[in-house]
Order: C-alpha cells, then sequence, then structure tokens
C-alpha cells in the first residue's frame, strides 16, 4: 500500500480513533479525512470535529453529517420488513448501521480523491469483515487499513502511553481498562467484553443505558397504536412522523417500561462466540407491531415462505453482505410482500414486554365470518373438509398399509 495518499477515516472522537488518526499520520505517512456520522447515538458529535482539528486536519477534511433519517428509511426499515433476527433473537443493531458508514466513507474517498479507507474494528470481531466487506462490493479498487490488525498497541495502558507521547489527550474516564465496551445508535446499544465474558454472571445493573429495569418499570400498562403503510411505520397515536422520529420515540417508550434488553450469546462470523448485553428498545416494539400487522394482511404461503427466508437473510447481515446481490435478491422478494401491509396495530407496553393486543387493516384477510362459532350464513361448508383430509391422508395411509403388511 505505498502507492497511499490520503485515507478517510470512520472517527467517532474517541481515544481510539484519535490514536488511529494520528498513527496514520506519523506512522503511515498519510494525509487523514475524518468522517463522523450521527446514527443517533444519543452523544453530542460536534466535539469530533473540534479533536480532529487539534489534530491538524483541515476543516475541508472533517466531515460529521446526520445520517439518521438515512439510517432509518434505508437500512433499519427495509430490515425490519423482513422480520430479521439472527439466531432468533438478535434485532442486529450494530450489524445494519455497518454498511452505510461504509457506503459514506467510499463517497467520501471519492470526492476528496483519497486512496483508501480505514476503521478502527479489531482483528477479533465482526465490524471489521462488515466494514470492508461493504467497501468492496461498493469499489472494487478502494484500499482499506485496519491499524488493529497491524499495530504493536496491544493494550489499553500501550494505547494511552502512545497517545500521551503525541500529545493526544487522554480523558479520565479512559484511563486504566475500561469496564465494558459499547456502541451505539437510533436502533440499539451494545454492551460487551470485561464484565460481560462470563455468560454465566449476571449482567450488572450499571451496565443498561437505555432501559429502566423491568422491575422498577411503571406498574401501570400503556397503550400505543403504530400505523403502518407498504410495511414500514409512519405513524405513532395517529401522529404521522419519519422514520428516524418515530423509532426515536419509540426508544423513549421503550426506555420508560424496561423494553428491549437481550442477554445473548451469538457466534461470531469470524468463529467464536461472544457474550453480549443488546437495549433495543424502540425497536423491539417496532418489531412485534410489524409482525402484528402482517398477521392480517399477509396470506399464508406468502408469511410462511418470508419466515422461512428471514434466518437467511438475518445471517446475511450479521456477516456483513448487505450489499451482496442475494441480500438484494432476499429484499426485493421481502417488499414485494409488503405491497398490502397496511394498517394500524394497538399494543400494551408493560414491564419489559410489548403485548400485541389489536390489529386492524383495510386489507386485511381476516374473515369473522368463515371463523366465527356462530351460523356462519354459508360462508363455509364444513362437509368440504371431509375431503380435504381424505386427500391429505391419501400418502399417508398407503405408507401404514405398506408397513403393516411388512409386520
Amino acid at each position: 500500500m505505498s502507492d497511499i495518499k490520503r485515507v478517510v477515516l470512520a472517527y467517532s472522537g474517541g481515544l481510539d480513533t484519535s490514536v488511529i488518526a494520528k498513527w496514520l499520520e506519523t506512522e503511515r505517512g498519510l494525509e487523514v479525512v475524518t468522517f463522523t456520522a450521527d446514527l443517533g447515538q444519543g452523544e453530542e458529535i460536534e466535539p469530533a470535529r473540534e479533536k480532529a482539528r487539534a489534530m491538524g486536519i483541515p476543516d475541508k477534511h472533517i466531515y460529521i453529517e446526520d445520517v439518521r433519517e438515512e439510517f432509518v428509511r434505508d437500512y433499519v426499515f427495509p430490515m425490519m420488513r423482513a422480520n430479521a433476527r439472527y439466531e432468533g433473537d438478535y434485532l442486529l443493531g450494530t450489524s445494519i448501521a455497518r454498511p452505510l458508514i461504509s457506503k459514506r466513507l467510499v463517497e467520501i474517498a471519492h470526492e476528496t480523491g483519497a486512496d483508501a479507507i480505514a476503521h478502527g474494528a479489531t482483528g477479533k470481531g465482526n465490524d471489521q469483515v462488515r466494514f470492508e466487506l461493504s467497501a468492496y462490493a461498493l469499489d472494487p479498487d478502494i484500499k482499506v487499513i485496519a491499524p488493529w490488525r497491524e499495530w504493536d498497541l496491544t493494550s489499553r495502558s500501550a494505547l494511552i502511553a502512545w497517545a500521551e507521547a503525541h500529545q493526544i489527550a487522554v480523558p479520565k474516564d479512559k484511563r486504566g481498562e475500561a469496564p465494558f465496551s459499547t456502541d451505539a445508535n437510533l436502533l440499539h446499544t451494545s454492551s460487551e467484553g470485561k464484565v460481560l465474558e462470563d455468560p454465566w454472571e449476571e449482567t450488572p445493573d450499571y451496565v443498561f443505558s437505555r432501559t429502566v429495569s423491568p422491575l422498577e418499570a411503571p406498574d401501570e400498562p400503556e397503550y400505543v397504536e403504530i400505523g403502518f403503510e407498504k410495511g414500514d411505520g409512519v405513524s405513532l397515536n395517529g401522529e404521522a412522523m419519519s422514520p428516524a422520529t418515530l423509532l426515536a420515540a419509540l426508544n423513549e417508550l421503550g426506555r420508560k417500561h424496561g423494553i428491549g434488553r437481550l442477554d445473548l450469546v451469538e457466534n461470531r462470523f469470524v468463529g467464536m462466540k461472544s457474550r453480549g448485553m443488546y437495549e433495543t428498545p424502540g425497536g423491539t416494539i417496532y418489531a412485534v407491531a410489524h409482525r402484528g400487522i402482517e398477521q392480517v394482511t399477509l396470506d399464508r404461503g406468502a408469511a410462511h415462505l418470508k419466515d422461512e427466508l428471514m434466518p437467511r437473510y438475518a445471517e446475511l447481515i450479521y456477516n456483513g453482505f448487505w450489499f451482496s446481490p442475494e441480500r438484494e435478491m432476499l429484499q426485493a422478494a421481502v417488499d414485494l410482500s409488503q405491497e398490502k401491509v397496511n394498517g394500524t396495530v394497538r399494543l400494551m407496553l408493560y414491564k419489559g414486554a410489548a403485548h400485541l393486543v389489536g390489529r386492524k387493516s383495510p386489507n386485511s384477510l381476516y374473515s369473522e365470518a368463515h371463523v366465527t362459532f356462530e351460523d356462519d350464513a354459508g360462508a363455509y361448508d364444513q362437509q368440504d373438509a371431509g375431503g380435504f383430509i381424505k386427500l391429505n391422508a391419501l400418502r399417508l395411509r398407503l405408507l401404514a398399509a405398506r408397513d403393516r403388511k411388512r409386520n
């Protein structure tokens, strides 16, 4: 990579990426461009500008962007249409943010004439794969620098010592070993490492940052209604909202009622198991609501096929293949299924859970006339069931008759 002159760094403004920015300059001799994305992580991101300036990066090479609406509209909502959950539980909060960050890194590289992009993901995790697969899918010639796979700063103390030697300010709370690491965006917060590494030990209360304990949540339930159009949420309690605004409002409801905590031991793409604590308050409520509106609007065949496709779709996102043709093929099928997924869902939020209690749709396939226990006025001829059962039983009867002869 000796021909690289300029690099675009995914920059949070934190200690790790500040060290990376200076390392790229001093050790690799590169001109650094920084990109900081506001994904709704709940932290002020403007300080990243001052930190980048303090390291000598000119304003024209400091990119700070609010991408919350794009994140929810173009990534979270399409994923939610598929009801995606990795290994049955994980709502993919970290995974789904990486393609957007990678896309902007590549775009900014093109805008600024940079030869490469860089990220702060370690060599043990999934994020390095997600960042790089996405980047290569968008630009096959892009170069990628991953300092954690190259340098010898293998401990927290070594990182801090290097920072101090290069006049990088080290906040007091960054000295010593961090009790756990976190990643956050508008969809979720993940916590991993240190105090969470023993899967037998219960997560300490101080790890949680986005939800109250279900034990301390209100003693009275709260009812909410979410409106859907073509599989996407468009309103809360009758008030029209943009994608990001809706998710933010649901996050506040989830926080209040202690909804969305998940303690998970998952299988990383790189081969190891890891234990994480995830908080996805609004996303958990939204996921329950979306399945609820599909219950009355999707045909059985379409609904069951979607459920069969979902694990594959979720795995593609988890493993970093958002920009792959197979994910796009599955998305096309999912999106087609959502054409008539319109209506309103009513939920009861209470003590850590979102309970589906009502759903209605102008496109509902639910027919009370067919399922009633009262007189159906000829809507359904029960005698038809006899022939239906005999035809479906034919192969089973033939098998049983054959086996009886053998005995």
